[in-house]
């Protein structure tokens, strides 16, 4: 450790969980004579931050560059935050307690619309100027990416550039361009130019926001594109998981080793931005999944592996995968995890060879609770899919099921949530059913329901939230049709959801609003105990915006909106097209089992994509 640890070591003893601020765990890594230092944010705590495989991914990524170090920073809970302020210190980077404001480029993930305050919360506590405009060639560049990149413009005012995509190459590409500006003494703004060029990157000082929310348009003369279009590893199989990421010194969440089998999902879901945003479909080699998940297994210790991706199942591979760790990993204790399977007898088969006799529990996401707004959201599952994987499952020995529904999707009636809670009945005599009647005490059915919120490059875009009002007459609803017995009900706070919506549908009119509720105290506004709605309410009131007509109208397919001068690759017309099978209740088949249908993501990438299964876009 170096620089400012002797400022910071005397705090911890009046904080909790000091753990969060050291340094030295198992696998960090100090590269002291690195010429150019990166420092990689994640806009929440340690233990948050830790779980975020695209952290891991670009510390791997960066520290494997020449004469560059990349160190980690996360979001100081409130006693930090303040012990820090009131000591004058300022927000430091785990590996060498260096100060981020001595850094070249301070790096932040954006995962989720309410982390916004806690990003204010980091520059400010790293003492640089908060607005990209008062910042100069003494300060780090200010990067942002991740899912909320993808409408950047509510944070627009606060970051110089944005990396729109995936970074294991775009990251190389931003540092080279940086280094070789000051190495030449560029200005800040010629170097702003010259990073609009690299594919994929945003620069917002480059751009004139459009009246009335739409689109940000390229200002005359700075040759920065109409439209930038993500940037995508094209050959995913030829970038290798990080071999040996960090081991925490505390629990996190999600403490264990990972491996992403595969990136993107062709299901086609029609709410789900993850879904589209990272098409194409992408796997890894059987070859390189288990060769990295042994190789990250022995450097970590840890014991258990997951291998992520939006649907784990549907990789072409998958059965040999979990045969070969199965042989590898016999005799050593160590739990072989998939986060997301099918509803179908082949979901419940594939965990069952990672089960290997102990039986945790099953995820399965219905979404829907009829069949009628299974097909408007394009979930390609019926009820007797469900029902019959159940089967499978609690005669399997399974005992734990959870299941995901949404409420307030476009089109729905209190008819369709009435049968989320018949099809739970079902679910629950299914399960009884096959459960003997000595281990029926044992079952447990978790039910959790989350609020629909469009979100930007989605079939629903355009589409309107419900009111809190309508939230609240649903939910009630919803638990009136639930059994009474054997069925554990949660639902997501409608005001998060709320706000939720409201962030992810505007555009740079947001920043005031951002930047008043940080202001007046938020933060860690993704935490229940944390947020407060009147703090927003009162945020937009002194903007002049209302929040409910932000969230709730639907938004006119024929017109710009404020994120269409970013592309995910998938079209315009493809979503609408989405959106026109939605309202009549038509299905759109899965492209990786029935051919391509036309959303534009391939030919808009490359043609030199290796896609799922090893074959060529």
């Amino acid at each position: 450790m170096t620089g400012g640890w002797d400022r910071v070591e005397p705090l911890l003893a009046h904080v909790e969980r000091p753990a969060r601020y050291i340094d030295s765990e198992f696998g960090a890594v100090h590269r002291g004579e690195a010429s150019y230092r990166v420092a990689l944010l994640y806009p929440d705590t340690y233990e948050l931050g830790m779980a975020n495989q695209a952290i891991a991914i670009l510390y791997d990524r960066l520290n494997a560059v020449e004469g560059v170090g990349a160190e980690r920073v996360f979001v100081p809970a409130s006693d930090m935050a303040s012990a820090l302020r009131n000591s004058g210190v300022p927000l430091l980077t785990l590996e060498d307690s260096r100060p981020v404001a001595a850094c070249d480029l301070f790096g932040i993930t954006l995962p989720y619309e309410l982390s916004c305050t806690n990003v204010l919360e980091a520059i400010d506590l790293a003492g640089l100027p908060l607005h990209a405009r008062d910042r100069d060639e003494r300060h780090p560049l200010i990067v942002g990416g991740g899912p909320c990149a993808y409408d950047p413009e509510p944070l627009a005012d606060f970051f110089d550039a944005f990396l729109i995509g995936e970074g294991e190459e775009a990251v190389a590409d931003i540092v080279a361009a940086h280094r070789a500006a000051k190495d030449s003494g560029m200005s800040r703004s010629d170097l702003l130019a010259s990073l609009a060029l690299i594919p994929g990157v945003y620069v917002p000082s480059l751009y004139e926001p459009a009246a009335g929310g739409a689109a940000a348009l390229p200002r005359p003369g700075t040759g920065a594109p109409a439209v930038v279009l993500k940037r995508v590893v094209k050959d995913f199989d030829a970038v290798r998981s990080p071999a040996c990421p960090v081991v925490p010194y505390m629990d996190v969440v999600h403490d264990r080793a990972t491996i992403e089998v595969l990136r993107g999902c062709t299901r086609g879901c029609r709410f789900c931005q993850a879904g589209m945003i990272y098409r194409p479909v992408r796997e890894r080699s059987a070859d390189s999944v288990v060769r990295d998940a042994l190789a990250q297994l022995r450097c970590t210790g840890q014991e258990e592996l997951s291998l992520s991706s939006l649907s784990t199942t549907d990789h072409s591979a998958i059965e040999e995968i979990l045969r070969r760790l199965g042989v590898a990993l016999r005799g050593r204790a160590v739990n072989v995890g998939l986060p997301s399977l099918r509803v179908d007898a082949f979901g419940v088969a594939m965990a069952r060879l990672v089960g290997e006799g102990a039986r945790g529990g099953l995820t399965f996401a219905p979404e829907a609770g009829t069949q009628r707004m299974r097909d408007v959201i394009n979930k390609n599952v019926t009820e007797q899919d469900l029902l019959s994987t159940v089967e499978t499952a609690f005669d399997a020995g399974w005992r734990r099921l959870k299941l995901y529904f949404m409420l307030g999707l476009p089109t729905e009636t209190d008819e369709d949530i009435r049968g989320i809670g018949r099809l739970v009945a079902k679910v629950l005599e299914v399960a009884r059913k096959a459960t003997p009647p000595a281990q029926r005490g044992g079952m447990r059915i978790a039910v959790s329901v989350s609020t629909f919120v469009p979100k930007a490059h989605t079939p629903f875009q355009w589409e309107g939230q419900l009111t809190l009002e309508e939230v609240k007459h649903r939910q009630m609803v919803l638990r009136e049709s639930m059994p009474r017995k054997g069925v554990d009900l949660h639902w997501h706070d409608p005001e998060v959801s709320f706000v939720e919506g409201a962030l992810a549908r505007g555009g740079r009119e947001l920043a005031p609003v951002i930047e008043h509720a940080w202001r007046s105290g938020g933060g860690f506004d993704a935490w229940t105990e944390k947020f407060s709605l009147k703090r927003w309410l009162e945020a937009f009131e002194a903007a002049g915006i209302d929040p409910v007509a932000l969230a709730s109208e639907p938004r006119d397919p024929m017109r710009a909106l404020p994120w269409s001068h970013i592309s995910s690759g998938v079209s315009e017309d493809y979503l609408a097209l989405e959106r026109e099978a939605a309202l009549t209740g038509a299905s759109t088949p899965d492209c990786s089992f029935d051919g391509c249908t036309d959303c534009g993501a391939c030919p808009a990438l490359g043609a030199d994509i290796v896609l799922a299964g090893g074959h060529r876009g």
